[in-house]
């Protein structure tokens, strides 16, 4: 029963990778703890944010959930796009924050989870285990910005 939850959340993550990024990108661009984060063109963001809506499912049965993140956000560019944009280290980190917000109001408004109470109970399991895989990504995003902060520039 469990892996049918987390397969459906799997499944809509990849299938609707560039629905999810819309949405995503419409809440980015008029939030204002994310102002910054409209120096990043649109179709670079939306890119990003499908990548990784799509890779979801790679990195929460990867065996090391937090190196398979980093290859996420490395191959996506994520970090080193809104590091060159000049996006403060905070409003990059919301960006994520949206970013797996719009996970679960997505799973809602599809009607993804079952209301009934052992499903539930299914649904708290994959919804804490994204918060692990985000809280991967947050960390790494942290770290690689202090290192790219701190590299000389040419």
């Amino acid at each position: 029963m469990q892996s049918s939850m987390v397969d459906k959340l799997m499944d809509m993550c990849d299938k609707h990778s560039g629905s999810i990024a819309e949405i995503w990108y419409k809440s980015l661009t008029t939030n204002p703890r994310t102002k910054a984060c409209n120096a990043i063109p649109k179709e670079v963001c939306l890119r990003q944010a499908a990548d990784i809506y799509k890779s979801i499912a790679d990195v929460y049965f990867a065996e090391d959930g937090y190196k398979a993140m980093g290859q996420i956000l490395d191959i996506s560019g994520f970090v080193d796009t809104y590091f060159a944009r000049g996006v403060p280290l905070e409003q990059t980190l919301y960006a994520l924050i949206l970013l797996r917000r719009h996970i679960w109001l997505f799973a809602d408004a599809q009607l993804i989870f079952n209301p009934s109470v052992a499903d539930m109970a299914l649904a708290i399991d994959s919804i804490n285990r994204i918060l692990l895989v985000f809280d991967y990504a947050t960390h790494y995003v942290c770290k690689t910005y202090l290192e790219l902060a701190a590299k000389p520039r040419q």
